[in-house]
């Protein structure tokens, strides 16, 4: 599978397989990012690219030292699902 790049030029981490790219958009908030949407093209539907997507961006975003507030569902899905990513979740503000 493709490694996943930072963009940030267009705030996304990338993957991009066969000439396409899936990406998560994101918000930079001091150590923080916010993880806003993943988008995965029909085309690559099917063959695990979201979930290596999101595996990737959060392996990322850990090796920055940066923490993550998913506030895309799919992202905040995939954590849920893999609990030891759950340290590198944003305490909330408050």
């Amino acid at each position: 599978m493709a490694e996943v790049t930072d963009n940030p030029a267009l705030s996304r981490y990338e993957m991009a397989i066969d000439g396409v790219t899936a990406f998560v958009a994101y918000r930079r908030a001091g150590d923080v990012v916010e993880l806003t949407h993943t988008e995965v093209p029909k085309v690559l539907s099917g063959r695990g690219v979201g979930t290596a997507l999101a595996r990737g961006t959060l392996d990322r975003i850990r090796a920055a030292g940066l923490k993550v507030r998913p506030l895309c569902p799919f992202i905040a899905a995939f954590i849920e699902r893999h609990p030891d990513d759950a340290d590198l979740v944003a305490a909330d503000r408050g």
